[in-house]
């Protein structure tokens, strides 16, 4: 299995020698955040869920998803990204954390949160119903917005191995239109978010 662990400077020269980050408005202009290089809004092919949105790359399997959860008041910040991380994969799942740690709010536009958490973990996934899965890193960091009843959750997938029988496997044989993203460009996107409309959370 590859590791999910990059080098930086690397990310940083790839994520400089990319295009202009694009400001995009999120949750009907409720965000905004700079989006990752040719990021496609799932929502113009498929319907989400109203409390998500999800970007993917033209043309590798990564994502990013932005969730609006409920707070767990019970979970102590310290702990919480971890009980999302778990929460979402399932108890079925295939899953290791390796990392997770307090995100600098410092370095975050978004000034509404208690506190700002990451995790980095890796997890087994089907794409879709299919039975063949695939080794997956995820970069996950967790915004707390008790004041609006909401844990504000944001999800890089990123796949290091597709298994041959899935169904990804035939896109990935097709030439790269773009680079992948990096977590640079996943964190530029956290770091941009902001809240424009405090009056989506009702």
């Amino acid at each position: 299995m590859q590791s999910c662990m990059q080098s930086s400077e690397a990310q940083r020269q790839r994520a400089m020698a990319d295009e202009q980050l694009q400001e995009s408005h999120l949750f009907g202009g409720g965000f905004s955040a700079r989006l990752p290089p040719g990021s496609l809004d799932i929502s113009e092919m498929r319907q989400v869920p109203d409390n998500q949105e999800v970007f993917v790359h033209p043309s590798t399997d990564q994502s990013i998803i932005v969730e609006l959860l409920e707070y767990q008041a019970g979970v102590p910040d310290e702990n919480a990204a971890r009980y999302h991380f778990e929460d979402i994969a399932g108890s079925s799942a295939n899953l290791e954390i390796l990392s997770q740690d307090q995100f600098a709010s410092t370095l975050l536009a978004f000034e509404s949160c208690s506190s700002a958490w990451q995790l980095t973990g890796r997890q087994q996934i089907a794409k879709f119903n299919e039975e063949a899965k695939n080794d997956v890193c995820v970069h996950l960091v967790l915004l707390r917005l008790p004041q609006y009843g909401t844990d504000l959750l944001v999800t890089f997938n990123d796949p290091t191995w597709i298994n041959p029988l899935s169904t990804s496997a035939v896109q990935n044989t097709e030439a790269l239109s773009r680079p992948p993203w990096t977590v640079e460009h996943f964190h530029t996107f956290v770091c941009s978010l902001r809240l424009l409309n405090p009056g989506l959370f009702g």
